[in-house]
């Protein structure tokens, strides 16, 4: 049976051309078919490549998308992998890399269980985003990590809905609504808590907010969330994975709630570092103090 993986990579880094060569001559090698897109392709410069445009076409019937770079690169490569249902493995070139799989030490181990299908796949909830100014649509988006209503210039004036009931009213700097996914990232920075990956649940976190009641909170995965930006004040703007932008003017009504589609992750059997639990990739992307741990008493 003819396998077929698609590499991405983020170009405007020399270490990770360096590594999407190895990984590409790693694939050929194992009779593999090896994709890459065609905007990266003389960046990477290896021949018995099949390259291909960035559109959701280029993983069509490709086992899995090794990307290699930050979570940034992840996101943009989970745009082409979600409508396919493609898993994604990341190699980890960036700061924190929380998406990642594998870090550029354990490259070539992380190859070799691709090529040996050592490896399962993981379903991440991702969030429908629907923005409207009196009825007319202004975005209709998804993300992977959060949604964000942000001021532009000056501070927002807001109220929160849950579930069609108003919950309250802020002055803020934005608010963000995450996946568990997106804990971990710009609602982790807000002040949001760290929520385990397998926990479906849907984040809403104020940033800076002018209020009593301005705590993170934390709702079913079957809640529709809500944010209004009050007519007569200044608009902000609306961001999705920190990807994708749209202008919100005062009035505007933006509506989160959890996606039809899931974006899947492979997970890699044997490679120590990575396929660890979750616990340890916060101790070790966090760097958090567990000296003194004993662990559980064995009888």
């Amino acid at each position: 049976m003819n396998r077929t993986v698609l590499v991405a990579v983020h170009t405007g880094r020399g270490a990770a051309v360096e590594s999407a060569r190895l990984v590409v001559d790693r694939l050929l090698d194992a009779g593999i078919t090896v994709r890459v897109l065609d905007t990266e392709c003389d960046e990477i410069g290896c021949s018995g490549v099949e390259a291909v445009p960035g559109d959701p076409g280029a993983v069509k019937d490709a086992e899995v998308m090794i990307v290699l770079g930050g979570d940034g690169t992840l996101l943009r490569a989970a745009e082409l992998a979600k409508p396919a249902g493609t898993p994604l493995l990341g190699v980890n070139l960036g700061h924190v890399g929380f998406l990642a799989e594998a870090e550029v030490a354990d490259l070539a181990s992380a190859v070799d269980s691709v090529v040996a299908g050592r490896y399962d796949v993981e379903e991440r909830m991702t969030i429908e985003v629907l923005a409207r100014l009196n009825g007319r649509v202004l975005a209709d988006t998804w993300a992977l990590n959060e949604a964000t209503v942000e001021k532009q210039e000056r501070m927002l004036e807001v109220v929160a809905e849950i579930d069609g009931r108003p919950l309250s009213r802020w002055g803020c700097d934005g608010v963000i609504c995450a996946t568990p996914t997106g804990s971990t990232a710009y609602a982790f920075s807000a002040g949001g808590p760290v929520v385990w990956p397998e926990v479906e649940a849907l984040l809403m976190v104020p940033i800076s907010a002018h209020a009593l009641f301005a705590r993170p909170l934390v709702v079913s995965p079957r809640s529709t969330l809500a944010v209004e930006i009050l007519p007569d004040t200044p608009g902000g703007a609306l961001w999705c994975d920190g990807r994708r932008s749209f202008e919100l003017p005062s009035g505007s009504r933006v509506e989160v709630r959890r996606g039809s589609e899931p974006v899947r992750l492979a997970r890699l059997h044997g490679v120590e570092s990575t396929g660890a639990p979750f616990t340890d990739r916060l101790v070790a992307k966090f760097e958090l103090p567990v000296q003194g741990w004993r662990g559980r008493v064995r009888p």
